[in-house]
């Protein structure tokens, strides 16, 4: 679910900013920061149920390499589903249009608003999603070549094909 809310988002985030000034545009923008505050909440919950339950065990044919980096992988993925949600939350603070989550429920500015600082976050919010996009493409490739290179098992570890 989360995989898919962030693939989603990070679509919509693309065409959103290359669309004129229109209704249209707006209710993308609302829809994302909506987005962006739901993806905190399941990275959140993701994480409490990480450091909860253990992962079962790497493949025995991971290399010491492919373990550091299967670690350090995921310890990015981590820090950059808060990241980009966060940046992107203090991005529509500084700019003076607070988030109000589904039209209801109005969130709190956690920056003030500041034309300079915007500009500064709207540039954090974008590459910290690229970087985002750029590290789930790597996962992606590597859960790839773990299933139809090495035939390891291990798209099974991760809930892919189990019986």
């Amino acid at each position: 679910m989360l995989a898919i809310a962030i693939v989603i988002s990070f679509c919509v985030g693309l065409y959103m900013t290359g669309l004129n000034m229109s209704p249209t545009r707006l209710k993308l923008y609302n829809w994302h920061k909506w987005a962006g505050v739901v993806i905190l909440l399941l990275s959140t919950a993701r994480l409490l149920w990480r450091l909860t339950h253990r992962p079962p065990p790497l493949p025995e044919s991971t290399t010491g390499l492919q373990r550091t980096a299967a670690h350090a992988g995921h310890g990015v993925l981590y820090a950059l589903f808060f990241a980009v949600p966060l940046a992107g939350w203090a991005y529509s603070s500084a700019t003076g249009f607070p988030i109000v989550l589904f039209g209801i429920l109005p969130l709190p500015d956690w920056v003030p608003k500041d034309r300079e600082l915007a500009e500064t976050l709207k540039g954090v919010h974008k590459w910290l999603a690229y970087g985002l996009a750029a590290v789930v493409v790597g996962h992606v490739l590597a859960a790839f070549k773990h299933q139809f290179v090495d035939r390891d098992g291990l798209m099974a570890r991760m809930g892919v094909g189990r019986q």
